[in-house]
Order: structure tokens, then C-alpha cells, then sequence
């Protein structure tokens, strides 16, 4: 399952992704990664969720971010959800439609079984009309 939490930069994302992710931590038997686009929110996430710096490993383009995801659920077995902070700059995707990964996303949950919960910077009526029924919040 792909979620989607939308609105404009600046509008509380963020705050909204922290309190699911802190909250889920209470409710789910599998782990957490919690992907960011520094390491700016450690102190606001439970120790039980593990936080990736994603910029620190290099990733230049969207196919690399995909193959990067799927490098991580391959290493973990016990992976459950996985939230996208920043999702545009962490997925190199600040100029591309995000339609495409937000598929792929969706083909690489159901077969390994891992939710995503994404920020994405863009208002709902941005978004593609295949993507709008995937909205949990919109900012």
C-alpha cells in the first residue's frame, strides 16, 4: 500500500509524517525506516525506527532511488512500513512526474508486503487522478 500525505512546502507534512511514523511504532510487529533528506528529525523519532540520510549515499536519479529502496527491504525481512520525508528531492524527482515511481512503489509493496507512507510536496489537485485516491492527508 502506497499513502500519500500532500500540500505545499511549508504547510506541515513533516509534523504529520513524525506523529503516523511515532505512532505506528506502537502498533506494528515488523520494523520502521524512516527515509529523509538529512538526519535533522533523529531526535523526533522513536529509537525503534531506523532513519537513512538518504543523500548520503549518492543517489542522482529516480531508478537509483528505487533500487536503493529495494536494497533495503532485501536486508530486512522484518521491514513493515517505510515513510518518505522531502520525497521529490530524496527521490530525484523535483521536475518529473512522480506517477511512474509512485507504481513501481506500489508493485514493490504488494510483493514484499512493505507500506509506504510518502510527503510529497505538491497540493492534491496537482496530483494525477490515479494518485488522488491514495491522499491520507492533504495540507
Amino acid at each position: 500500500m502506497v499513502q500519500l500525505i500532500v500540500g505545499r512546502k511549508g504547510k506541515g507534512k513533516t509534523k504529520h509524517l513524525l506523529d503516523k511514523v511515532n505512532t505506528e511504532i506502537q502498533n506494528v510487529s515488523g520494523n520502521i525506516v524512516y527515509l529523509d533528506k538529512s538526519r535533522k528529525h533523529m531526535f523526533e523519532l522513536n529509537n525503534k525506527i531506523r532513519l537513512i540520510d538518504v543523500p548520503s549515499y549518492l543517489i542522482s536519479d529516480s531508478d537509483e532511488f528505487i533500487g536503493f529502496i529495494c536494497g533495503i527491504i532485501s536486508q530486512d525481512h522484518d521491514l513493515q512500513q517505510m515513510y518518505f520525508d522531502s520525497f521529490l528531492k530524496i527521490a530525484c524527482l523535483e521536475n518529473d512526474d512522480i506517477e511512474p515511481i509512485i507504481k513501481k512503489l506500489e508493485v514493490i509493496s504488494d510483493t514484499f508486503g512493505v507500506d509506504f507512507i510518502v510527503s510529497v510536496s505538491y497540493d492534491e489537485g496537482e496530483l494525477p487522478e490515479s494518485l488522488k485516491e491514495k491522499v491520507i492527508v492533504s495540507l
